[in-house]
């Protein structure tokens, strides 16, 4: 039977119809390499392995009567746990959510199952996506399969490593400031995240609801673009999500385009990426990169994005802004775990309780700075002017977009860090993501790609680039990014 390091959505698919194995057994295998291989890596939060097993089944029987199914029908995948399946746990790795049981599926789930695709278990993750490391979950570390004293980054750190040590086949994950990007990076994975509007929201537990949004984690391009295709498109329960404009200059051939259309893609690369503080290592890798692909006769300029250095600063404010509008909810009341270990006395007595004991030190320290730059006295001083530098920066790209096409940047700074290494230092650990986040703040695509193929067993440590498209224009991305893969 093939082994489990080589299946990717297409290659299970060919296998599936060539009878080389069945759904079940393949499912079966996952399920005893998780038991063997996540004691260690500690990438799942809760399997469902019963359900995973019947709805195997299934795709067998349908592969048997010789139907048309589709190309994710029994693909084992995983699912952070912040996205609702309906019936089961789901906690956002936060102990005040740890008995809530979903009552609905997310959208993006809903669309899946329609394609016949197995669930194996939902993935660890920083308490509520508040992280760049995954040490931040409130029940569990998860490890780099590449490294185990290393992150595997966050905050989509278990699909990551789910997928990074073949415990999935590919992954769902929430990026809302690189947290499907840079843990791929991390873990030697694919991470696309999608136009902001291109995949509903509805049914991810919210962080930051202007900057949310969910992606595929995947072992190759191609893989994320089945998986991207599976679950994009306008959904009526989610207002901010958009069916792409068709026609125009938007370009639909996602799967294997034409080489004389990815040809015609010009390429930028920003100056103020490149910078102090930038591993040298990451550096050589990254203009390797540049050297690959001008073989293939795309042509490359320099350009600014003068206002990334506010990047940063500007999203530590509008996001924990958001995130403790949308947390106020979880007070053990309404929502949440309430904490029946105190004596009670009045309603103040009950929130301190339930939310002080309910919520990590991560997450109370967002929700706090959120309070107070929404706060009278400081919200035009803070949360108005973060504002209209998101603004800035989004202008920067569309100004960058007048003269090319796709800019390529470093996914991450730096190579996976040590466990421990930055959890004592939030600022050294919000920079981890400063590659990433001015894409969330202008809702642009953009996908993390390994530099090479990384092996578990070679000591090496991951390396990713970013590709950046326009709105919608995930197909220019995914392009570059399949014929790059194919070098």
């Amino acid at each position: 039977m093939t082994h489990l390091r080589d299946l990717t959505i297409k290659s299970f698919h060919e296998g599936l119809l060539n009878k080389d194995f069945s759904a079940l057994e393949i499912v079966r295998a996952t399920f005893s390499h998780i038991e063997n291989r996540d004691k260690e890596i500690g990438a799942y939060l809760d399997l469902h392995k019963d359900e995973a097993m019947t709805q195997a089944s299934r795709v067998d029987v349908a592969v048997a009567e010789g139907g048309d199914i589709h190309p994710l029908a029994g693909v084992p995948i995983a699912i952070k746990d912040n996205i609702l399946i309906e019936g089961t746990r789901t906690t956002a790795a936060s102990k005040i959510l740890k008995d809530y049981s979903a009552s609905y599926d997310a959208t993006v789930v809903k669309k899946l199952k329609e394609t016949q695709v197995v669930f194996l278990g939902k993935t660890n993750l920083d308490e509520f996506a508040m992280g760049s490391s995954t040490e931040n979950s409130g029940f569990q570390l998860t490890r780099n399969p590449h490294d185990t004293e290393r992150v595997p980054g966050g905050s989509s750190g278990g699909s990551a490593a789910a997928v990074a040590a073949n415990m999935a086949v590919a992954a769902l994950g929430s990026d809302t400031s690189g947290s499907v990007r840079q843990p791929a990076a991390f873990c030697g994975a694919v991470g696309l995240k999608p136009t902001y509007g291109a995949v509903s929201r509805f049914g991810l537990i919210a962080m930051a609801s202007s900057l949310d949004q969910i992606g595929p984690i995947t072992k190759t391009v191609e893989d994320a673009i089945i998986l991207f295709k599976a679950i994009r498109g306008k959904d009526n329960f989610d207002a901010t999500s958009v069916n792409p404009p068709a026609g125009g200059e938007y370009r639909d051939e996602l799967l294997n385009p034409p080489l004389e259309n990815v040809r015609k893609l010009r390429i930028g690369v920003p100056k103020e990426y490149f910078i102090d503080g930038l591993d040298p290592m990451v550096e050589v890798a990254i203009r390797g990169v540049i050297n690959k692909l001008e073989t293939l006769k795309l042509e490359f300029k320099e350009i600014s994005l003068p206002h990334t250095k506010y990047t940063t600063s500007c999203y530590y404010i509008i996001m924990p802004a958001e995130l403790s509008t949308n947390l106020a909810r979880f007070d053990g009341i309404r929502y949440g775990t309430r904490n029946e270990g105190r004596e009670i006395k009045n309603l103040i007595d009950l929130y301190k309780s339930n939310r002080g004991e309910g919520f990590g030190e991560e997450a109370r320290r967002r929700i706090l700075l959120g309070a107070f730059v929404l706060s009278a006295g400081y919200y035009e001083a803070y949360y108005a002017k973060a504002q209209k530098v998101r603004r800035l920066v989004a202008r920067d790209f569309d100004e960058a977009f007048k003269d090319v096409d796709v800019i390529l940047t470093p996914s991450t700074p730096t190579p996976a860090f040590k466990i421990g290494e930055k959890v004592n230092d939030p600022i050294a650990m919000y920079l981890s993501d400063v590659f990433t986040g001015s894409v969330n703040l202008a809702g642009l695509p953009a996908i993390s790609i390994p530099v090479k193929k990384y092996e578990l067993s070679d000591g090496e440590l991951p390396i990713s680039f970013q590709l950046i498209g326009r709105h919608f224009r995930e197909a220019d991305i995914l392009g570059i990014g399949q014929y790059y893969e194919r070098l």
